[in-house]
């Protein structure tokens, strides 16, 4: 996935153009969790997760943008990119809390994050269409898991 993003980023030194392209950020790697026919998350059982990685890209990237993405990393790299998608996802409205510290104790930060969204009114709407998203600031490959920053956000509507 980072090869595409790169490869999009900086797309401004080839001959390929996207309209609206503006120079950013590749932003962190972010995860959608799921547990099938499971409501909301149960995190007794996190064996059970399915989940899927993303990287967001800017608005202007197209399908079209994204799949030149694809084979000019493919044929630059000499790798296979061909299971890397292309995804739209409208988040609607949500929840969301920094966590610090290791996955293991998210619980404890989603705890709160529902005590506050049902003193406001609100209902966790975790679907088969609406996930559990962490978005992941620190790499864990090199931060510390009681120094980890993710962001965790969970869909909501109102009660």
């Amino acid at each position: 996935m980072y090869g595409i993003a790169f490869t999009v980023k900086m797309s401004k030194k080839s001959n390929y153009q996207m309209d609206g392209y503006f120079d950013y950020v590749v932003p962190p790697l972010e995860g959608f969790w799921w547990q099938n026919g499971v409501k909301g998350i149960d995190y007794a059982h996190k064996e059970k997760f399915e989940w899927i990685s993303v990287i967001r890209l800017p608005d202007f990237v197209t399908e079209k943008d994204f799949e030149w993405a694809v084979a000019e990393a493919s044929e630059k790299k000499k790798k296979d990119f061909s299971k890397v998608e292309f995804l739209t996802y409208d988040e609607g409205l949500c929840v969301q809390c920094m966590h610090i510290g290791s996955y293991d104790d998210e619980p404890a930060t989603v705890s709160l994050m529902h005590e506050f969204m049902e003193e406001q009114g609100y209902v966790l709407d975790i679907t088969d269409q609406r996930f559990h998203h962490e978005i992941y600031l620190s790499d864990a490959r090199r931060v510390a898991p009681e120094r980890r920053k993710t962001v965790i956000r969970h869909p909501v509507r109102k009660a």
